[in-house]
């Protein structure tokens, strides 16, 4: 049984009035957390509660 600990993350990508939004925004968003030690673990996207891109990360506590 693993004994890590994990924190996680949870990041809103902003979209346009329209719902749209860039690729190379969303790559931002994954490079500067990626160089920061956490891993994307699932992204949601086009929910009825949820209209821009949710990125879910974690890393060890």
């Amino acid at each position: 049984m693993s004994t890590t600990q994990w924190r996680y993350l949870v990041v809103e990508v902003k979209t346009t009035m329209l719902g749209s939004f860039r690729l190379e925004q969303l790559q931002e968003e994954l490079d500067k957390h990626g160089r920061l030690g956490w891993e994307l673990v699932n992204m949601v996207h086009a929910t009825p509660t949820v209209s821009s891109p949710t990125l879910l990360f974690k890393r060890p506590a």
